[in-house]
């Protein structure tokens, strides 16, 4: 007993501690910033359909001359995709300055949902999107349109043969009274709603028997979102960005049931740079450094603009030029303005 009291007792001390390990934070008197880092955001909308035959559906050519379906079958077919950069703060890449000696440039930095970040270009106007802003989350939903269909009664004791060719002569049988009340070509007078009425019921009772023959469909509609975070220091800029299932319609990457849609992004290569000032030296061909070097730098990132091109197989789905922060370059800049 009292060994597990002591064992209750270290577990308690030990919380605090594990706590305070995780609940990590940057250094008092420093201000902490993260470079920006790009996500590229894929709206994507499909229409799924699963088609069922009909139990004619092989003696449909025989009876009334017309092809169709012969098996159960889903598809997907993709209608709509939209991509967006959106930017957010890098957390692998942060950066602290020290503003107890006044040194601070505050107009590339921007407050955002995810923290502080860096740009060289901040001060040229809101012309970003951010990944996370606020109060907004991101969603998906599935609309269902489908409709429940009631077959005709089938009649017992003949074989499928049978039953097809009295479906199909009823449906002929239905085509020619139709005809006959349009033209007047009968015993019966029709007129007005009377007409309407006749004619809508013949067309809803062949509907149905057609049904037999033809089968029907269901529709799904899917609009679901994406993210694909391009990954520095990588040879290779290919993702899946999600995956195509017949059965499930469009799903994640990581669901292997479906045909993985690719996503290929190709950076632009950046120039050399061009120094105009040259770097003073000394006697033996050392540079000597500058008073720039001493000062407190800010860093920040060069966007590279690339071409992101999104295939299905060898299909192209879609095709845009984007700026990526984290595929591009980094640079700094000094430090020069003064709190007050």
């Amino acid at each position: 007993m009292r060994n597990i009291f002591r064992l209750s007792v270290a577990v308690m001390l030990m919380l605090p501690m594990a706590a305070s390990a995780q609940q990590k934070s940057d250094p008092e008197g420093y201000l902490t910033y993260s470079l920006p880092s790009t996500t590229i955001v894929l709206d994507v909308e499909a229409v799924q359909e699963s088609f069922y035959a009909g139990p004619y559906a092989k003696y449909a050519e025989k009876y009334l001359g017309i092809k169709v379906r012969q098996k159960d079958m889903d598809e997907v077919q993709l209608t709509h995709i939209s991509m967006t950069p959106c930017v957010e703060a890098d957390q692998n890449c942060r950066y602290t300055v020290n503003v107890e000696k006044g040194y601070i440039q505050g107009d590339f930095l921007r407050l955002s949902e995810g923290g502080l970040v860096s740009f060289s270009d901040a001060g040229c106007g809101e012309t970003m999107e951010w990944r996370f802003p606020s109060v907004e989350s991101a969603s998906s939903y599935i609309d269902s349109k489908g409709k429940d269909l009631v077959m005709p009664g089938v009649q017992v004791g003949k074989s499928q043969e049978q039953r097809a060719s009295e479906t199909a002569a009823a449906i002929l049988k239905l085509r020619e009274q139709r005809l006959q009340i349009v033209t007047g070509d009968t015993d019966a007078t029709y007129s007005g709603e009377a007409m309407g009425a006749a004619i809508a019921e013949l067309t809803r009772l062949e509907e149905e028997y057609m049904l037999l023959f033809t089968g029907y469909s269901e529709f799904r509609t899917q609009k679901l979102r994406f993210e694909v975070i391009p990954v520095q220091n990588q040879e290779n800029q290919t993702y899946v960005a999600f995956r195509i299932s017949d059965t499930d319609g469009i799903v994640p990457a990581d669901n292997l049931s479906g045909t993985p849609v690719i996503m290929h992004i190709i950076p632009q290569e950046f120039a050399q740079t061009h120094s105009q000032v040259e770097q003073p030296k000394d006697k033996k061909g050392n540079e000597i450094p500058d008073k720039a070097k001493k000062e407190v730098l800010a860093h920040y990132r060069i966007p590279a603009m690339c071409t992101v091109k999104l295939m299905d197989g060898v299909d192209l789905l879609l095709q845009g030029r984007i700026p990526v922060y984290q595929l591009g370059q980094e640079s700094s800049l000094p430090m020069n303005v003064k709190l007050k």
